[in-house]
């Protein structure tokens, strides 16, 4: 959620090596900069979703949001490389 705020716009709270803002947001999380909530997944969810090709259980409010947003999943094609003329 924080990688998500930081790239939406949120400012970092640390000053960081790296521009990318999600290992900023990592490095947040492990400095204790962000609060957070494990969420427990109800039965019903951790059934449902062990019914489904996803892995791992999320909470009800990580699903929704899962939901809203689509993954983008690779059609399995590369693109051709640009070929150097000398």
């Amino acid at each position: 959620m924080r990688a998500k705020q930081l790239l939406g716009g949120a400012k970092p709270r640390i000053k960081s090596k790296s521009k990318n803002l999600i290992r900023i947001a990592q490095e947040e999380v492990k400095q204790g900069l962000v609060d957070y909530e494990i969420i427990k997944a109800a039965k019903e969810e951790i059934e449902e979703y062990s019914n489904s090709n996803d892995k791992v259980p999320v909470g009800k409010e990580v699903a929704q949001d899962l939901k809203k947003e689509p993954e983008k999943k690779s059609t399995g094609k590369k693109k051709p490389k640009k070929s150097k003329k000398t």
